[in-house]
């Protein structure tokens, strides 16, 4: 697929998302709809739009092309056990604290329960943590970006990440995370539709059936789930299940970015029912992600296809694009693309409005009379000083 192709559809997808903001944000553009979507948002909506928050680009290029790894194979998939533990406890202990203080940023519960000093830490922790990391998913997404497409128009890698950041601010600005639960639904439709489609494209151009299919990913050597051998290994089971576990608590439960989402039903009730369906979803995905680099390094093998390699380094977080792009016909190459774009700017889009909204209400005082009065000026002191002190 050329260049120009997809950048035509990359400018069709987000003018896509500009139109539905704009739909949004006309009804509504306060700080309740910002902030916690009027507290109206549908259970099914934020369970099914939480998919593609929580999966991210990385995990769109990097889990396939992680199975192709000896030592690591199946094995992210006892991280996502971890995970759905981790995702259970959040629903059944942290969401009815959250609904029974009416919180907008969670990170007011440290400031009723430690003080100020906490608070505020807890929130700074959280906006450079945060920042960092959905940089960092934005970054692996953007290479692939500009190595297949802005490379070809001489585009500088600086100004494709400003457009991308551009792109993003245009359809969240306004609406805020009204806009982001539906947005994030249509974006996870196209995550999901795409797995599904490529399982299907390659299954088809590999002339096997949905149960050859799993019978080459069962017998293949890429397929081992559980690793008991050694538990001095990073790969050991009971390591994965607990770091998973306890990874989900706390950059989950105690971030502001998927919570933001739970917050937004109705009720405590709702909030549980979309947990508990967004972890079923989300273990069955990932399920469907890992067949998907089993399957590539298959095609990969049968067709004489290398790993890309930049400079002297194998990355095989860029196998599925160079199939995709360069190696299968043009219907799956929008298709990978329209799984990519989503997989990311879901993400990064959630990202910001979570940031917009712990910056306004943590540090601007922002619908805190909701919650508590604005602290003091002389906590506010405490603060700035413990914080910048030499």
């Amino acid at each position: 697929m050329s260049p120009t192709t997809i950048l035509i559809i990359i400018v069709i997808y987000f003018g896509l998302l500009i139109l539905i903001s704009n739909i949004v944000s006309k009804k509504s553009a306060d700080n309740d709809t910002f902030f916690k979507a009027n507290k109206n948002s549908k259970w099914y909506l934020v369970a099914f739009g939480m998919i593609g928050t929580a999966l991210s680009g990385v995990t769109f290029i990097s889990v396939p092309g992680e199975v192709g790894n000896p030592d690591l194979q199946f094995k992210y998939f006892q991280f996502v056990l971890g995970n759905a533990i981790g995702f259970l406890v959040i629903a059944t202990v942290l969401l009815p604290l959250y609904y029974r203080m009416n919180l907008t940023s969670i990170y007011s519960y440290i400031e009723q329960r430690l003080g100020i000093v906490s608070y505020k830490t807890a929130a700074t922790i959280f906006l450079i943590s945060r920042t960092i990391g959905s940089s960092f998913r934005l970054y692996l997404v953007v290479i692939v970006l500009q190595r297949y497409v802005f490379d070809a128009f001489n585009i500088p890698f600086a100004l494709t990440v400003l457009i991308s950041l551009g792109l993003i601010f245009a359809y969240t600005y306004r609406g805020g995370l009204k806009t982001i639960i539906i947005t994030d639904t249509l974006q996870t439709f196209f995550l999901v539709s795409s797995v599904f489609l490529t399982i299907y494209f390659i299954c088809d151009s590999l002339d096997y059936s949905f149960f050859h299919a799993f019978e080459a990913v069962k017998d293949s050597n890429y397929s081992k789930v559980f690793f008991f051998e050694d538990y001095l290994k990073g790969n050991y089971f009971w390591k994965q299940v607990l770091g998973g576990m306890f990874v989900t608590i706390a950059m989950v439960g105690l971030d502001q970015d998927l919570m933001q989402k739970n917050l937004s039903c109705k009720n405590i009730g709702e909030a549980q029912k979309n947990m508990y369906t967004f972890t079923a979803i989300f273990v069955l995905i990932n399920i469907f992600f890992l067949s998907v680099g089993a399957l590539l390094y298959l095609y990969a093998e049968k067709n004489g296809i290398a790993i890309p390699m930049i400079g002297d380094v194998k990355r095989t977080d860029l196998l599925f694009p160079e199939i995709a792009f360069n190696h299968l016909t043009i219907i799956p190459s929008v298709v990978f693309l329209l799984g990519l774009t989503a997989a990311t700017f879901a993400t990064t889009d959630s990202a910001l409005t979570a940031l917009t909204t712990s910056f306004c209400v943590d540090f601007l005082g922002m619908d805190k009379e909701k919650t508590r009065t604005n602290p003091t000026l002389s906590e506010r002191v405490i603060w700035y000083t413990w914080v910048f002190r030499p």
